[in-house]
């Protein structure tokens, strides 16, 4: 471990901006608690993933995270928006299926779009779970719409 991240990290073992964003998953959780059901719920979750993005400190993040949030939520309306950690999410059936990790929030090299264990994304033994994301030009849009409608079950 270098000493720039061991400086980074407190006596925890997780940096700032992990135990930020567990706060912000605490906080998400007393909100659901909070929230009435049905569309005002889907309406204000909505509201929460926009703002999370509105949020982004860096251009370039945010404009490919609204690029992401609009391709996902076409490719699957069936999916839920709701923040998960602080970040942009889809839910199927109150589950986390995929979700946008932006390279501002933990000062990474690129974007990140994740699936969860409940994506069917199974190939085999081993399979890949989380995809880097640079740009989004026609091929990459043909290949998140793929994997967004395999992981739904499409």
């Amino acid at each position: 471990m270098s000493d720039t991240s061991r400086a980074s990290t407190g006596a925890d073992g997780f940096t700032a901006d992990e135990r930020a964003a567990m706060k912000e998953r605490a906080a998400e959780l007393r909100n659901e608690a909070k929230r009435a059901k049905g569309a005002a719920k889907a309406e204000a979750e909505l509201k929460d993933v926009l703002d999370a993005i509105a949020k982004l400190a860096d251009d370039a993040d945010r404009a490919l995270a609204q690029q992401l949030h609009e391709l996902i939520v076409e490719v699957g309306p069936e999916l839920a928006p709701r923040t998960w950690y602080g970040m942009p999410a889809y839910a199927l059936n109150g589950k986390v299926l995929c979700f946008l990790q932006p390279a501002s929030k933990f000062d990474t090299r690129y974007l990140t779009l994740g699936f969860n264990d409940t994506a069917q994304l199974d190939e085999g033994a081993m399979w890949p779970a989380s995809f880097a994301v640079t740009s989004l030009g026609a091929a990459e849009k043909k290949r998140i719409t793929e994997l967004v409608r395999r992981a739904i079950g499409q």
